[in-house]
């Protein structure tokens, strides 16, 4: 394989996955270890990717909002295992706020149906799921955005704020040390940092690809949360742990 076609398949990998593996690599381009490590090298210097110990990832665009359907595709069966994960800590007479995201929208199908529940989110889709369950749901108001089907805004703000939760469930676009928690929408932010707030516990539902991204806005530091991912495979992953409580779950 030549080197320009080796290459372009790295980065086609790098997108589909957003996180690949030295040995990953290795196997599907039938190529030495000393080779992928120069292709990665080649191709960080072209601001193509970002190596990391033991393989590489994607650049995250940092005002980059993918739409459902894109995100309902990336990772299915870990969003399916930290979805299911998720709705076992639901529990009769709980109030939770579930905010709009694939993963989260994914945690309403594992939710016994008729569970005596209130929810509470600010996605339309999210809102016709619970209601299809037969699940005590209030939906927020305001600027429906297109893309994620989300209600955003200065009155879906207001009508958030009187209530309190026992667990709000959340989406994630970014998580680092640093930075935090992040997601690339200000409105979005808000939002997320009322529920984060007004939960006894604040959980947020992030396959291992949303690690080391960070995108524009921060709306909770990571010792306001629970994490519940996928098995992390990073090289500073007990960093993570150490800063937060993370579950781990196998697909």
């Amino acid at each position: 394989m030549l080197t320009e076609e080796r290459q372009q398949r790295i980065l086609q990998l790098v997108q589909e996955k957003n996180i690949v593996k030295l040995q990953e690599l290795t196997q599907k381009l039938d190529a030495s270890e000393s080779t992928i490590r120069r292709d990665l090298q080649d191709l960080e210097d072209q601001h193509l990717l970002l190596r990391i110990h033991g393989g590489a990832k994607k650049i995250q665009r940092f005002m980059l909002e993918p739409d459902m359907q894109q995100k309902t595709s990336e990772h299915p069966s870990e969003k399916r295992a930290i979805a299911a994960y998720g709705a076992s800590l639901v529990h009769a007479e709980d109030v939770i706020y579930l905010d709009a995201g694939s993963t989260t929208l994914e945690l309403i199908d594992h939710l016994p149906r008729g569970i005596q529940i209130k929810a509470v989110t600010n996605s339309v889709q999210h809102a016709a799921r619970l209601i299809e369950r037969q699940i005590e749901t209030i939906i927020l108001g305001g600027n429906i955005k297109l893309s994620t089907q989300a209600t955003l805004g200065y009155t879906a703000i207001q009508q958030l704020e009187p209530f309190r939760f026992t667990k709000a469930f959340l989406g994630a676009n970014g998580i680092e040390l640093t930075a935090g928690i992040t997601t690339p929408d200000p409105d979005e932010a808000l939002l997320k940092k009322t529920a984060t707030r007004q939960a006894d516990m604040a959980i947020v539902l992030a396959d291992a690809s949303k690690f080391e991204q960070i995108t524009f806005t921060k709306f909770a530091a990571l010792r306001d949360v629970m994490i519940i991912t996928d098995a992390l495979d990073l090289q500073n992953a007990q960093a993570y742990h150490e800063e937060t409580s993370i579950t781990e779950v196998m697909k």
